[in-house]
C-alpha cells in the first residue's frame, strides 16, 4: 500500500466566544495509504475544494443539544467539500468520480458513509460551485425560499446576511419569483454588490442603522411578507415588528448568536407572531436533499444563462482554512467562501 503524507487541519480546543485561529492547528505530521483495505464499503478521496460555513463554528464548542455533534479535539475539522475519488469500495462510486459532501479539511479522506455523497455528473461549470449554489447553501437558499415559505408574486421579502452564500441566492430567487426585495450586510461594498450585483431593490448596512426598527420600516412601509432568517437577536425583534399579517419567516441560521460566551440574545416581542398570524419554521437543508434533482434542474439553466449572479472568496492551500473560517465572523469575506486544497 503507497502511504502518503496528509496535511490536515485539527480542532485545537474547543471553542468560546468567537473563534481564533489559534484554536485550530496545521498538522503536517499525518500519513495515509492511498488504497483502501480488501473489503472497505468506504470510499477514498482527494479533496479538491472545502466549504467554510458559519455553521461549523457550533461544533466548536462541547455541547450536547445541537443538531449536529461537536467535533473531537485533535481531530480534522470537517465538513462540505468538493473531492475526487481515488478507491472505492461501494458500488455507487468508481476511481475517478467527482463528488461532493461531508469530508474533513485534509489533503484525503476516508468516506466512512459514502450514501450521504453526492456525485458530480455535470462539469461545466466550476466544480467549487458544488460547495456554494450547486451544493449545500443552494439547496439551502432553494429549500426555506420556496418550501418554508411558499413566496407569491408581489410580496415583500427581506433577507438578512444577504451578501453570504445562501442570502445573495435567496434574493436572486425572490426577484425571479417577482418579488420586492430588500437585503442587509455589513460593509458598503457589500451593500453595493446587493444592489448592483445581485438585483436586490434595495440594501442597507445594518452597522451604520441605530434603529433597525426604523430602518426597516423605511425600506417597507406597508411591511414584510417573507424574512428569511440568517442572523437572529435584535435583527429578529425588529422584523416581527414589521410583519405583515400571515407572514413567513425562515429560520436557516442565526450567526449574531454562536459566539456569545453566555446567554444569547432574547427577542421580546414573540406575541406578534399570534397577533400578526406568523409562520415561524426553522429546517436543515439534509431535509431537502431528496428534492436536489428538482433543484438542479431549476438552477443550472439560470446559470448557464447568466440568470444568477455568483460570487466566490477563494482562499488557496489547505493552510489558509483557519483564517478563511474566522474572516466569516468579522465579515471579511465577499460571497461564498471556498478553500482550493487542490486542482485536481
Amino acid at each position: 500500500m503507497e502511504a502518503v503524507k496528509n496535511k490536515q487541519i485539527v480542532l485545537k480546543d474547543y471553542v468560546n466566544g468567537f473563534p481564533k485561529e489559534s484554536d485550530m492547528l496545521l498538522l503536517t505530521s499525518a500519513t495515509i495509504n492511498l488504497t483502501l483495505p480488501q473489503g472497505s464499503n468506504a470510499v477514498l478521496v482527494k479533496n479538491l475544494y472545502l466549504s467554510c460555513d458559519p455553521y461549523t463554528r457550533i461544533r466548536m464548542t462541547k455541547s450536547e443539544d445541537s443538531y449536529f455533534p461537536s467535533f473531537a479535539t485533535g481531530s480534522p475539522i470537517t465538513g462540505y467539500g468538493v473531492s475526487k475519488v481515488l478507491d472505492s469500495g461501494h458500488s455507487n462510486f468508481k476511481k475517478g468520480d467527482l463528488v461532493w459532501g461531508f469530508t474533513g479539511w485534509e489533503e484525503y479522506s476516508i468516506i466512512n458513509t459514502p450514501e450521504a455523497l453526492f456525485k458530480i455528473d455535470d462539469t461545466d461549470v466550476p466544480l467549487s460551485y458544488y460547495t456554494g449554489i450547486l451544493g449545500m447553501p443552494g439547496m439551502t437558499a432553494y429549500a426555506g425560499f420556496y418550501e418554508v415559505c411558499a413566496p407569491k408574486k408581489g410580496e415583500y421579502v427581506f433577507v438578512s446576511a444577504a451578501a453570504g452564500a445562501v442570502g445573495q441566492l435567496v434574493g436572486q430567487f425572490a426577484k425571479l419569483s417577482g418579488c420586492y426585495v430588500v437585503g442587509s450586510a455589513g460593509t458598503k461594498e457589500k451593500v453595493d454588490l446587493l444592489k448592483n450585483k445581485y438585483g436586490f431593490d434595495e440594501a442597507f448596512n445594518y452597522k451604520e442603522e441605530k434603529d433597525l426598527n426604523a430602518a426597516l420600516k423605511r425600506y417597507f412601509p406597508n411591511g414584510i411578507d417573507i424574512y428569511f432568517e440568517n442572523v437572529g437577536g435584535k435583527m429578529l425583534e425588529a422584523v416581527l415588528s414589521n410583519m405583515r399579517l400571515n407572514g413567513r419567516i425562515s429560520v436557516c441560521g442565526m450567526i449574531s448568536q454562536y459566539n456569545k460566551l453566555e446567554q444569547g440574545d432574547g427577542v421580546h416581542n414573540l406575541f406578534l407572531l399570534v397577533a400578526k398570524r406568523l409562520l415561524m419554521k426553522g429546517f436543515i437543508v439534509s431535509d431537502y436533499y431528496h428534492m436536489l434533482p428538482k433543484y438542479m434542474e431549476m438552477v443550472m439553466p439560470l446559470i448557464k444563462q447568466g440568470k444568477i449572479c455568483y460570487i466566490e472568496d477563494v482562499a488557496e492551500g489547505l493552510e489558509s482554512a483557519p483564517a478563511a473560517f474566522v474572516g466569516l465572523f468579522t465579515g471579511r469575506n465577499v460571497g461564498k467562501q471556498v478553500v482550493v486544497v487542490a486542482r485536481e
